[in-house]
Protein backbone atom coordinates (compact mmCIF):
# COMPACT_ATOMS: atom_id res chain seq x y z
CA UNK A 1 0.00 0.00 0.00
CA UNK A 2 1.21 3.44 -1.06
CA UNK A 3 2.11 6.05 2.14
CA UNK A 4 -0.32 8.29 2.03
CA UNK A 5 0.54 11.94 0.33
CA UNK A 6 -0.57 13.92 3.97
CA UNK A 7 2.36 11.75 5.85
CA UNK A 8 5.75 13.91 5.61
CA UNK A 9 9.07 11.44 5.32
CA UNK A 10 8.45 8.67 7.91
CA UNK A 11 9.16 5.68 5.34
CA UNK A 12 10.05 3.00 7.49
CA UNK A 13 7.94 3.72 10.25
CA UNK A 14 4.76 3.37 7.58
CA UNK A 15 7.02 0.02 5.94
CA UNK A 16 7.24 -1.37 9.83
CA UNK A 17 3.36 -0.46 10.77
CA UNK A 18 2.01 -1.57 7.24
CA UNK A 19 4.33 -5.21 7.83
CA UNK A 20 2.62 -5.61 11.08
CA UNK A 21 -0.93 -4.78 10.35
CA UNK A 22 -1.00 -7.16 6.85
CA UNK A 23 0.60 -10.36 8.75
CA UNK A 24 -1.35 -13.11 7.70
CA UNK A 25 0.05 -15.48 10.55
CA UNK A 26 -3.04 -17.22 12.64
CA UNK A 27 -3.16 -15.55 16.15
CA UNK A 28 -3.78 -12.05 17.66
CA UNK A 29 -0.25 -10.07 18.08
CA UNK A 30 0.87 -6.87 20.11
CA UNK A 31 2.65 -4.05 18.65
CA UNK A 32 3.34 -0.58 20.81
CA UNK A 33 4.14 2.79 19.16
CA UNK A 34 5.41 5.72 21.54
CA UNK A 35 6.93 9.05 20.78
CA UNK A 36 7.04 12.54 22.41
CA UNK A 37 3.90 14.68 21.74
CA UNK A 38 3.12 16.20 18.28
CA UNK A 39 5.82 14.09 16.23
CA UNK A 40 2.17 12.42 13.85
CA UNK A 41 2.13 9.32 15.47
CA UNK A 42 -1.58 9.79 15.34
CA UNK A 43 -1.52 10.18 11.96
CA UNK A 44 1.00 7.71 11.16
CA UNK A 45 -2.24 5.42 12.95
CA UNK A 46 -5.17 6.70 11.77
CA UNK A 47 -3.88 6.68 8.02
CA UNK A 48 -2.81 3.04 8.80
CA UNK A 49 -6.45 2.04 9.48
CA UNK A 50 -8.23 4.00 7.36
CA UNK A 51 -5.61 2.18 4.17
CA UNK A 52 -6.69 -1.26 5.55
CA UNK A 53 -9.91 -1.25 6.56
CA UNK A 54 -8.94 -1.15 10.65
CA UNK A 55 -10.22 -0.05 13.80
CA UNK A 56 -9.11 3.07 15.24
CA UNK A 57 -9.88 4.86 19.03
CA UNK A 58 -8.28 7.37 20.42
CA UNK A 59 -8.92 7.75 24.17
CA UNK A 60 -9.19 10.64 26.22
CA UNK A 61 -8.48 11.26 29.91
CA UNK A 62 -11.86 9.89 31.51
CA UNK A 63 -12.60 6.89 34.35
CA UNK A 64 -13.10 3.66 32.97
CA UNK A 65 -16.43 3.39 33.03
CA UNK A 66 -16.74 5.97 30.54
CA UNK A 67 -13.64 5.35 28.63
CA UNK A 68 -15.50 1.88 28.63
CA UNK A 69 -19.00 3.75 26.83
CA UNK A 70 -17.31 5.44 24.86
CA UNK A 71 -15.32 2.25 23.23
CA UNK A 72 -18.84 -0.17 22.71
CA UNK A 73 -20.06 3.14 20.90
CA UNK A 74 -17.21 3.05 18.74
CA UNK A 75 -17.31 -0.59 18.27
CA UNK A 76 -20.92 -0.24 17.32
CA UNK A 77 -20.43 2.24 14.34
CA UNK A 78 -17.55 0.31 13.16
CA UNK A 79 -19.28 -2.62 12.61
CA UNK A 80 -22.41 -1.16 11.85
CA UNK A 81 -24.18 -2.82 14.43
CA UNK A 82 -27.86 -1.14 15.96
CA UNK A 83 -25.92 0.69 18.74
CA UNK A 84 -23.48 0.65 21.10
CA UNK A 85 -21.84 -2.55 21.98
CA UNK A 86 -22.09 -3.33 25.38
CA UNK A 87 -18.77 -3.67 27.53
CA UNK A 88 -19.37 -5.34 30.80
CA UNK A 89 -15.34 -4.66 31.61
CA UNK A 90 -11.63 -4.74 30.08
CA UNK A 91 -11.56 -8.26 29.91
CA UNK A 92 -14.76 -8.52 27.52
CA UNK A 93 -13.65 -5.05 25.51
CA UNK A 94 -10.23 -6.84 24.53
CA UNK A 95 -12.11 -10.05 23.38
CA UNK A 96 -14.18 -7.69 21.33
CA UNK A 97 -10.92 -5.95 19.84
CA UNK A 98 -9.80 -9.60 19.16
CA UNK A 99 -13.45 -10.82 17.62
CA UNK A 100 -12.62 -8.19 14.99
CA UNK A 101 -9.78 -9.72 13.41
CA UNK A 102 -11.48 -13.29 12.84
CA UNK A 103 -11.77 -13.20 9.30
CA UNK A 104 -8.82 -11.44 8.34
CA UNK A 105 -5.87 -9.45 9.31
CA UNK A 106 -6.75 -6.36 10.84
CA UNK A 107 -4.98 -3.62 12.90
CA UNK A 108 -6.58 -2.30 15.70
CA UNK A 109 -5.14 0.73 17.31
CA UNK A 110 -5.55 2.20 20.78
CA UNK A 111 -4.29 5.76 20.57
CA UNK A 112 -3.27 7.49 23.60
CA UNK A 113 -3.36 4.16 25.63
CA UNK A 114 -2.16 5.72 28.99
CA UNK A 115 -5.03 7.67 29.87
CA UNK A 116 -6.81 3.91 29.31
CA UNK A 117 -3.93 2.41 31.95
CA UNK A 118 -4.27 5.29 34.28
CA UNK A 119 -7.63 5.24 34.57
CA UNK A 120 -8.34 1.77 34.65
CA UNK A 121 -4.71 -0.16 36.44
CA UNK A 122 -5.16 -3.72 35.71
CA UNK A 123 -5.84 -2.94 31.95
CA UNK A 124 -2.26 -4.07 30.74
CA UNK A 125 -2.24 -7.06 32.70
CA UNK A 126 -5.95 -7.73 31.14
CA UNK A 127 -4.29 -7.50 27.39
CA UNK A 128 -1.76 -10.18 29.21
CA UNK A 129 -4.32 -12.25 29.75
CA UNK A 130 -6.15 -12.35 26.46
CA UNK A 131 -2.93 -12.89 24.54
CA UNK A 132 -2.20 -15.56 26.53
CA UNK A 133 -0.85 -18.56 24.12
CA UNK A 134 -3.07 -21.02 23.10
CA UNK A 135 -6.09 -18.93 24.50
CA UNK A 136 -8.83 -19.66 21.23
CA UNK A 137 -10.13 -16.13 21.41
CA UNK A 138 -6.22 -15.20 20.46
CA UNK A 139 -5.65 -18.25 17.88
CA UNK A 140 -8.82 -17.73 16.10
CA UNK A 141 -7.90 -14.34 15.76
CA UNK A 142 -5.53 -12.12 13.51
CA UNK A 143 -6.23 -8.78 15.25
CA UNK A 144 -2.94 -6.60 15.19
CA UNK A 145 -4.01 -4.82 18.63
CA UNK A 146 -1.58 -0.98 18.65
CA UNK A 147 -1.35 0.15 21.75
CA UNK A 148 -0.15 4.21 21.16
CA UNK A 149 0.87 6.75 23.84
CA UNK A 150 3.13 9.92 24.09
CA UNK A 151 3.70 9.55 27.45
CA UNK A 152 7.67 8.24 27.15
CA UNK A 153 7.53 7.16 30.78
CA UNK A 154 4.93 5.00 31.11
CA UNK A 155 4.94 3.77 27.20
CA UNK A 156 9.25 2.15 27.91
CA UNK A 157 7.62 0.49 31.07
CA UNK A 158 5.08 -1.41 29.70
CA UNK A 159 7.46 -4.36 27.85
CA UNK A 160 10.47 -3.84 30.42
CA UNK A 161 11.69 -6.01 33.52
CA UNK A 162 8.86 -7.58 34.71
CA UNK A 163 5.88 -5.59 33.07
CA UNK A 164 3.14 -7.64 32.33
CA UNK A 165 3.26 -7.36 28.29
CA UNK A 166 7.21 -8.40 28.56
CA UNK A 167 7.69 -10.50 25.81
CA UNK A 168 4.09 -10.19 24.18
CA UNK A 169 4.84 -7.40 21.70
CA UNK A 170 5.80 -8.41 18.16
CA UNK A 171 6.09 -4.97 17.16
CA UNK A 172 8.23 -1.74 19.15
CA UNK A 173 7.98 1.08 17.18
CA UNK A 174 9.51 4.60 18.38
CA UNK A 175 8.57 8.01 16.41
CA UNK A 176 11.66 10.03 16.97
CA UNK A 177 11.31 13.92 15.65
CA UNK A 178 12.18 14.24 12.13
CA UNK A 179 15.94 14.52 11.35
CA UNK A 180 17.83 18.00 10.25
CA UNK A 181 17.96 17.45 6.54
CA UNK A 182 14.14 16.15 6.65
CA UNK A 183 13.09 19.20 9.05
CA UNK A 184 14.36 21.25 6.34
CA UNK A 185 12.72 19.65 3.40
CA UNK A 186 9.42 19.68 5.40
CA UNK A 187 9.90 23.77 6.43
CA UNK A 188 10.92 24.03 2.49
CA UNK A 189 13.95 25.37 3.61
CA UNK A 190 16.72 25.55 0.75
CA UNK A 191 19.27 27.88 2.82
CA UNK A 192 21.73 25.38 4.55
CA UNK A 193 22.90 28.18 7.17
CA UNK A 194 18.87 29.73 7.74
CA UNK A 195 18.02 25.65 8.13
CA UNK A 196 20.28 25.42 10.49
CA UNK A 197 19.10 28.30 12.66
CA UNK A 198 15.61 27.47 12.42
CA UNK A 199 16.79 23.41 13.79
CA UNK A 200 17.74 25.38 16.83
CA UNK A 201 14.63 26.52 17.70
CA UNK A 202 12.04 24.17 16.21
CA UNK A 203 13.98 20.87 15.77
CA UNK A 204 12.34 18.28 13.83
CA UNK A 205 8.79 18.62 15.93
CA UNK A 206 5.89 18.40 12.60
CA UNK A 207 3.40 20.05 13.99
CA UNK A 208 5.44 23.07 14.82
CA UNK A 209 5.17 24.29 11.88
CA UNK A 210 1.81 23.06 10.71
CA UNK A 211 -0.24 23.48 13.66
CA UNK A 212 1.52 26.24 16.32
CA UNK A 213 3.05 28.76 13.73
CA UNK A 214 0.08 27.96 10.31
CA UNK A 215 2.75 27.29 7.88
CA UNK A 216 4.39 30.86 8.72
CA UNK A 217 8.19 29.85 8.07
CA UNK A 218 10.73 32.38 7.40
CA UNK A 219 11.35 33.32 3.88
CA UNK A 220 15.11 33.57 3.94
CA UNK A 221 17.92 35.01 6.19
CA UNK A 222 16.39 38.66 6.38
CA UNK A 223 13.57 37.49 7.27
CA UNK A 224 14.86 35.21 10.16
CA UNK A 225 14.53 37.97 13.36
CA UNK A 226 11.38 38.99 12.63
CA UNK A 227 10.08 34.98 11.90
CA UNK A 228 11.05 34.43 15.47
CA UNK A 229 9.75 37.62 16.89
CA UNK A 230 6.21 36.88 15.39
CA UNK A 231 6.22 33.08 15.46
CA UNK A 232 8.24 32.02 18.41
CA UNK A 233 8.30 35.05 20.96
CA UNK A 234 4.54 35.93 19.93
CA UNK A 235 2.12 35.15 22.81
CA UNK A 236 -0.54 35.03 20.30
CA UNK A 237 0.77 32.21 18.68
CA UNK A 238 0.79 28.49 20.81
CA UNK A 239 4.65 28.00 20.29
CA UNK A 240 4.98 30.35 22.74
CA UNK A 241 3.79 28.17 25.54
CA UNK A 242 4.86 24.72 23.93
CA UNK A 243 8.00 23.86 26.04
CA UNK A 244 6.65 25.06 29.70
CA UNK A 245 3.19 22.48 28.28
CA UNK A 246 6.24 19.83 27.85
CA UNK A 247 6.72 19.53 30.62
CA UNK A 248 3.40 19.46 32.21
CA UNK A 249 2.37 16.97 30.25
CA UNK A 250 3.80 14.39 31.52
CA UNK A 251 2.41 12.67 34.72
CA UNK A 252 5.67 11.71 36.32
CA UNK A 253 6.80 15.44 35.74
CA UNK A 254 5.24 16.13 39.27
CA UNK A 255 7.65 18.82 40.99
CA UNK A 256 7.85 21.70 38.06
CA UNK A 257 10.39 24.16 39.58
CA UNK A 258 12.74 21.52 40.33
CA UNK A 259 12.67 19.99 36.93
CA UNK A 260 13.09 23.69 34.89
CA UNK A 261 15.85 24.31 37.10
CA UNK A 262 17.78 20.93 36.14
CA UNK A 263 17.16 22.07 32.37
CA UNK A 264 18.21 25.41 32.94
CA UNK A 265 21.43 24.38 34.24
CA UNK A 266 22.14 21.83 31.15
CA UNK A 267 20.50 24.73 28.69
CA UNK A 268 23.34 27.01 30.59
CA UNK A 269 26.02 24.55 29.40
CA UNK A 270 26.24 22.49 32.95
CA UNK A 271 26.20 19.03 31.93
CA UNK A 272 27.95 16.77 34.40
CA UNK A 273 26.26 15.82 37.36
CA UNK A 274 28.32 18.28 39.08
CA UNK A 275 27.33 20.92 37.33
CA UNK A 276 23.91 20.63 37.40
CA UNK A 277 24.24 19.94 41.62
CA UNK A 278 26.02 23.44 41.64
CA UNK A 279 23.75 25.44 39.21
CA UNK A 280 20.68 24.84 41.22
CA UNK A 281 22.36 24.64 44.56
CA UNK A 282 21.76 20.44 45.34
CA UNK A 283 23.53 17.52 46.81
CA UNK A 284 24.56 15.21 43.07
CA UNK A 285 23.38 12.40 45.51
CA UNK A 286 20.31 14.77 45.28
CA UNK A 287 19.85 14.51 41.16
CA UNK A 288 19.48 10.85 40.67
CA UNK A 289 15.60 10.72 40.68
CA UNK A 290 15.04 14.18 39.09
CA UNK A 291 17.69 13.09 36.06
CA UNK A 292 16.27 9.91 35.74
CA UNK A 293 12.74 10.76 35.18
CA UNK A 294 13.74 13.50 32.71
CA UNK A 295 15.70 10.69 30.97
CA UNK A 296 12.77 8.41 30.79
CA UNK A 297 10.45 11.56 29.79
CA UNK A 298 12.80 11.62 26.62
CA UNK A 299 13.69 15.24 27.77
CA UNK A 300 16.96 14.86 28.60
CA UNK A 301 19.75 12.44 27.02
CA UNK A 302 22.61 11.03 28.59
CA UNK A 303 25.69 10.19 26.89
CA UNK A 304 28.97 8.54 28.21
CA UNK A 305 32.16 9.91 27.74
CA UNK A 306 34.17 7.68 25.43
CA UNK A 307 37.11 8.94 26.58
CA UNK A 308 36.04 8.71 30.67
CA UNK A 309 34.70 5.65 31.57
CA UNK A 310 32.34 6.09 34.24
CA UNK A 311 31.67 9.77 32.97
CA UNK A 312 28.73 11.42 31.24
CA UNK A 313 27.14 14.43 30.09
CA UNK A 314 23.32 15.42 29.76
CA UNK A 315 21.74 17.18 26.76
CA UNK A 316 18.40 18.59 26.15
CA UNK A 317 16.73 16.25 23.95
CA UNK A 318 14.10 19.27 22.22
CA UNK A 319 15.83 22.25 21.37
CA UNK A 320 12.50 24.41 21.92
CA UNK A 321 13.24 23.54 25.68
CA UNK A 322 16.89 24.88 25.32
CA UNK A 323 15.53 27.72 23.71
CA UNK A 324 13.26 28.36 26.14
CA UNK A 325 15.16 28.04 28.95
CA UNK A 326 18.55 30.12 27.48
CA UNK A 327 16.08 32.81 25.91
CA UNK A 328 12.63 32.70 27.19
CA UNK A 329 12.56 32.29 30.61
CA UNK A 330 14.89 34.85 32.15
CA UNK A 331 12.53 37.31 29.57
CA UNK A 332 8.70 35.97 30.60
CA UNK A 333 7.71 39.26 32.00
CA UNK A 334 8.88 41.33 29.13
CA UNK A 335 7.88 38.64 26.60
CA UNK A 336 4.12 38.52 27.90
CA UNK A 337 4.11 42.54 27.31
CA UNK A 338 5.16 41.63 24.02
CA UNK A 339 8.63 43.19 23.89
CA UNK A 340 9.44 39.96 21.81
CA UNK A 341 11.32 42.22 19.57
CA UNK A 342 13.75 43.92 22.83
CA UNK A 343 14.08 40.47 23.77
CA UNK A 344 15.54 39.17 20.50
CA UNK A 345 17.71 41.78 20.47
CA UNK A 346 19.09 42.40 23.40
CA UNK A 347 19.66 37.63 23.01
CA UNK A 348 21.60 37.47 20.41
CA UNK A 349 24.88 36.77 22.04
CA UNK A 350 22.66 34.39 24.78
CA UNK A 351 21.00 32.06 21.72
CA UNK A 352 24.41 32.06 19.65
CA UNK A 353 26.28 30.52 22.45
CA UNK A 354 23.54 28.56 24.08
CA UNK A 355 21.42 27.31 21.65
CA UNK A 356 22.83 27.83 18.50
CA UNK A 357 26.35 26.71 18.77
CA UNK A 358 25.25 23.04 20.89
CA UNK A 359 22.50 22.37 18.24
CA UNK A 360 25.01 23.26 15.60
CA UNK A 361 27.75 20.65 17.37
CA UNK A 362 24.82 18.11 17.72
CA UNK A 363 23.70 18.72 13.35
CA UNK A 364 27.59 17.80 12.46
CA UNK A 365 27.65 14.99 15.05
CA UNK A 366 23.86 13.57 13.30
CA UNK A 367 25.88 14.34 9.93
CA UNK A 368 29.17 12.11 10.86
CA UNK A 369 26.67 8.67 12.13
CA UNK A 370 24.04 9.18 9.50
CA UNK A 371 25.21 10.78 6.49
CA UNK A 372 28.75 10.66 5.75
CA UNK A 373 30.23 8.52 3.74
CA UNK A 374 32.56 5.57 5.26
CA UNK A 375 35.18 6.61 2.82
CA UNK A 376 35.14 10.20 4.51
CA UNK A 377 35.19 8.98 7.93
CA UNK A 378 37.44 6.07 7.39
CA UNK A 379 34.70 2.95 8.12
CA UNK A 380 31.47 2.83 9.74
CA UNK A 381 30.42 5.18 12.48
CA UNK A 382 29.45 3.08 15.38
CA UNK A 383 29.05 6.41 17.78
CA UNK A 384 29.88 9.82 18.04
CA UNK A 385 29.23 12.15 20.93
CA UNK A 386 31.18 15.08 22.38
CA UNK A 387 34.39 14.21 25.29
CA UNK A 388 36.94 15.58 27.44
CA UNK A 389 40.74 14.22 26.93
CA UNK A 390 43.36 14.58 29.74
CA UNK A 391 46.59 15.72 29.05
CA UNK A 392 49.02 13.91 31.27
CA UNK A 393 52.09 16.45 30.04
CA UNK A 394 50.20 19.56 31.12
CA UNK A 395 47.53 18.21 33.65
CA UNK A 396 44.92 20.13 31.32
CA UNK A 397 41.77 18.84 29.84
CA UNK A 398 40.87 19.27 26.19
CA UNK A 399 37.46 19.57 25.57
CA UNK A 400 36.49 17.82 21.96
CA UNK A 401 33.13 18.49 20.32
CA UNK A 402 33.07 15.44 18.56
CA UNK A 403 34.78 11.65 18.52
CA UNK A 404 33.22 9.44 16.07
CA UNK A 405 34.12 5.69 17.25
CA UNK A 406 34.10 2.16 15.31
CA UNK A 407 32.26 -0.81 15.53
CA UNK A 408 33.75 -2.72 19.02
CA UNK A 409 36.52 -5.32 17.64
CA UNK A 410 35.94 -9.06 17.71
CA UNK A 411 38.04 -10.29 20.36
CA UNK A 412 40.65 -7.74 22.91
CA UNK A 413 42.02 -5.57 20.17
CA UNK A 414 41.49 -1.71 20.51
CA UNK A 415 38.83 -0.13 19.16
CA UNK A 416 38.57 2.25 16.12
CA UNK A 417 38.99 6.04 16.60
CA UNK A 418 37.78 7.32 13.47
CA UNK A 419 37.47 10.64 14.13
CA UNK A 420 37.80 13.94 16.52
CA UNK A 421 36.25 17.28 15.50
CA UNK A 422 35.81 21.05 16.75
CA UNK A 423 32.63 22.26 15.61
CA UNK A 424 32.40 26.59 15.93
CA UNK A 425 29.49 27.58 14.41
CA UNK A 426 30.08 31.25 14.72
CA UNK A 427 33.91 31.20 14.70
CA UNK A 428 36.14 30.48 11.15
CA UNK A 429 38.66 27.76 11.79
CA UNK A 430 42.06 27.95 11.05
CA UNK A 431 45.48 26.34 11.31
CA UNK A 432 45.58 26.96 14.89
CA UNK A 433 42.49 24.89 14.79
CA UNK A 434 44.16 21.69 12.90
CA UNK A 435 47.10 22.03 14.94
CA UNK A 436 44.99 21.48 17.94
CA UNK A 437 43.67 18.43 16.84
CA UNK A 438 46.77 17.34 15.41
CA UNK A 439 47.99 17.24 19.04
CA UNK A 440 44.61 15.38 20.52
CA UNK A 441 45.49 12.89 17.91
CA UNK A 442 48.98 12.30 18.86
CA UNK A 443 47.90 11.86 22.62
CA UNK A 444 45.25 9.45 21.83
CA UNK A 445 47.77 6.94 19.48
CA UNK A 446 49.25 6.54 23.33
CA UNK A 447 46.26 5.63 24.87
CA UNK A 448 45.64 2.40 25.11
CA UNK A 449 42.22 0.53 23.93
CA UNK A 450 41.69 2.99 20.92
CA UNK A 451 43.40 2.85 17.95
CA UNK A 452 44.24 6.27 17.02
CA UNK A 453 46.55 6.12 13.60
CA UNK A 454 44.20 6.36 11.27
CA UNK A 455 42.12 9.00 12.91
CA UNK A 456 40.41 11.82 10.75
CA UNK A 457 40.47 15.92 11.98
CA UNK A 458 37.30 16.90 11.28
CA UNK A 459 36.63 21.10 11.45
CA UNK A 460 33.12 22.44 11.41
CA UNK A 461 32.44 25.83 10.84
CA UNK A 462 29.30 28.23 9.76
CA UNK A 463 31.64 30.57 9.54
CA UNK A 464 34.06 29.29 7.00
CA UNK A 465 37.64 28.76 7.02
CA UNK A 466 40.64 30.57 6.81
CA UNK A 467 42.78 30.23 3.08
CA UNK A 468 45.67 28.24 4.93
CA UNK A 469 42.82 25.44 5.90
CA UNK A 470 41.44 24.71 2.93
CA UNK A 471 44.48 24.74 1.54
CA UNK A 472 46.14 22.09 3.75
CA UNK A 473 42.79 20.02 3.55
CA UNK A 474 43.64 19.37 -0.38
CA UNK A 475 47.19 18.18 0.62
CA UNK A 476 46.26 16.14 3.40
CA UNK A 477 42.73 13.25 3.01
CA UNK A 478 43.08 13.02 6.56
CA UNK A 479 41.39 16.33 7.36
CA UNK A 480 37.93 16.60 6.28
CA UNK A 481 36.14 20.56 6.52
CA UNK A 482 32.73 20.72 7.00
CA UNK A 483 30.42 23.98 6.00
CA UNK A 484 26.41 23.90 6.14
CA UNK A 485 26.52 22.92 2.67
CA UNK A 486 28.17 19.97 2.75
CA UNK A 487 25.90 18.93 6.19
CA UNK A 488 23.15 19.58 3.74
CA UNK A 489 23.64 18.09 0.63
CA UNK A 490 27.10 16.24 0.86
CA UNK A 491 28.67 13.10 2.45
Amino acid sequence: MIKPPEIFDRDVEWAELLRFATDERAGATLGVVSGRRRQGKTLLLYELARATGGFYFGATEATGTESLRRLGQALGRYTSAPGPVHLADWSSAVDALLALGRDRSLPVVLDEFPYLARASRDLPSVIQHALTPGRPERTGSRTRLLLCGSALSFMGGLLAGSAPLRGRAGLELPVAPLDYRAAAAFWEIDDPSLAAQVFAIVGGTPAYRREYVQDDAPSGRDDFDDWVVRAVLNPARPLFREARYLLAEDPDLRDAALYHSVLAAVAEGNGTRGGIAGFIGRKTTDLHHPLTVLEDAGLLIREPDPLRSGRSRYRIAEPLITFYQAVMRPAWTALEQRRGADVWRRSQRRYASAVLGPAFEEIVRQWTVRFAAPETIGGIVAEVSPAVLTDPASRTSLELDLVALGEPPIGDGPRPLLAVGEVKWGRTLGGADLDRLTKVRKLLVARPGLDARDTRLLLASGAGFTDDLVAASRDRPDVILVDPTRLYSGD
